[in-house]
């Protein structure tokens, strides 16, 4: 992406790095839980988790799509234990959702862009909002350091990049200065098998 291209508006180009997306949720729901995201409201305290719990977080984030049964093989517990666990994991805002690992560029999602912003103090709700609505948004993060918030996009091509970050995200009134950094290629480092240590 040329660097004039970026430059409306305070995007400040920067050096392309490669970069790993940031880990995702299970693939596929258990029947218990939410069929979309969470509204957005106060959550209880989590209660606290045992090794069982944990093995269950494992076994889902290594395959959403493990039945109930399979989980409560694999933990040793009564299917009904499991569905109980799972359903206090999803109350508890533990587990947070889920959702397919895609390849983006597989599914027609060719171009890939961490983009930092910096936005107007106290404006983060209202930014978090608009971001939300962005096609292709899939990580949004309020971070410490040199700017404010950290997005990750994956959008069909670079022209579809630029008309998200020159159109949409510049536009937003509390957006104050962007900078793109494009991918070139990502890891999911999601849980795998190989790393016992996971959640421990």
């Amino acid at each position: 992406m040329a660097a004039e291209q970026m430059a409306d508006r305070g995007e400040e180009p920067g050096q392309a790095v490669p970069v790993a997306t940031p880990p995702t949720a299970p693939a596929v729901a258990p029947s218990a839980a939410p069929a979309g995201p969470a509204a957005e409201a106060p959550v209880p305290p989590a209660r606290p988790l045992d090794a069982i719990d944990r093995d269950i977080l494992r076994i889902l984030q290594t395959d959403g799509r493990a039945s109930i049964r399979s989980v409560a093989e694999r933990v040793h517990v009564s299917r009904a234990n499991a569905y109980a666990r799972i359903n206090r994991l999803v109350e508890d805002g533990v587990i947070r959702g889920f959702g397919a690992r895609v390849d983006h560029e597989r599914a027609g999602q060719g171009a890939s862009a961490y983009i930092t912003l910096k936005i107007v103090q106290n404006s983060w709700r209202t930014v978090r909002e608009q971001l939300q609505a962005l096609p292709g948004a899939t990580h949004i993060a309020l971070v410490s350091g040199d700017f404010d918030v950290l997005l990750l996009v994956h959008t069909p091509d670079n022209r579809a990049l630029r008309e998200l970050v020159l159109t949409r995200i510049q536009s937003i009134p509390e957006v104050l200065s962007t900078r793109t950094l494009l991918v070139f290629e990502e890891t999911d480092l999601g849980p795998r098998p190989d790393r016992p240590a996971e959640l421990a």
